[in-house]
């Protein structure tokens, strides 16, 4: 059985740096993303070269409605699935102080961020399920990208950091569901990492990095959270649903 994930934002960023790695470890993939098909076609065709079967899924994640024609269309033309990854997210649009907060901000952001990860988990949750009782042993795993705002305050950016710290939670309350099946479920926290979202500060990064703001002074990559990502679907730590997997530098150790 050829390993199936299904990755959410996998079109740029983080999720296109897992996206790669996991189709050159023999992943076939369904790569989901808003954009349209057409506007996406270089970087399906970059992922197609590793030789591996890749579907596109297009769909806002915060639509509940999109997942089940999301998941359909990728288990008919790969077959079945054995791995989410919930890397879709944003930042709020605008980054105002908590004190001035808007509430459509932060419905968008919690709509993708929290919600859309929480209902797929659960819908991706009860396939797996499924598959178990046709397939005894049926491989399956969820893989949460959260962020070191789980538990770091930004007060500037008040309900993504919220957002965060609901996967978290969402994180551990699926491991618990979920453990007596053997199905894992993991949560991998990058710290600063090189990704559209975090293009328009690269300036201010630049400066903390620089200033210490991580043990290793330098910026995460893509490709740094992909290599956990794959460790993790691969098996290597079985035995460790529901755990915290920080890809940071070493940014949130406290340090006097």
């Amino acid at each position: 059985m050829e390993p199936v994930a299904f990755i959410t934002g996998g079109t740029r960023g983080i999720g296109l740096g897992i996206a790669k790695k996991l189709a050159s470890e023999g992943y076939d993939l369904a790569v989901n993303g808003v954009r349209d098909e057409e506007a996406v076609g270089e970087v399906l065709t970059e992922l197609r070269s590793s030789g591996q079967r890749i579907v596109y899924c297009q769909g806002d994640v915060s639509d509940l409605g999109n997942h089940a024609i999301m998941i359909e269309r990728a288990v008919v033309e790969l077959g079945h699935i054995n791995v989410l990854v919930n890397n879709a997210g944003v930042a709020p649009g605008v980054r105002a102080d908590v004190l001035e907060m808007s509430e459509e901000s932060w419905e968008r952001v919690m709509g993708i961020n929290l919600k859309g990860s929480v209902f797929l988990a659960q819908r991706m949750a009860n396939y797996f399920l499924a598959q178990r009782e046709d397939t005894p042993g049926f491989p399956a795993c969820i893989v949460n990208i959260n962020s070191v705002s789980a538990t770091i305050v930004s007060v500037n950016r008040a309900e993504y950091c919220v957002s965060k710290a609901g996967l978290a939670m969402a994180t551990q309350l699926f491991a618990v569901r979920l453990g007596p099946e053997n199905i894992p479920v993991y949560e991998v926290r990058p710290g600063v990492t090189r990704s559209d979202m975090t293009a328009g500060v690269q300036e201010k990064y630049d400066k903390l990095i620089a200033d210490g703001l991580c043990p290793q002074p330098r910026w995460g990559e893509p490709e740094d959270v992909a290599k956990a990502v794959f460790s993790l679907v691969r098996g290597d730590f079985s035995y460790s649903s529901g755990h915290v997997f920080s890809i940071d530098g070493g940014m949130t150790i406290q340090r006097l």
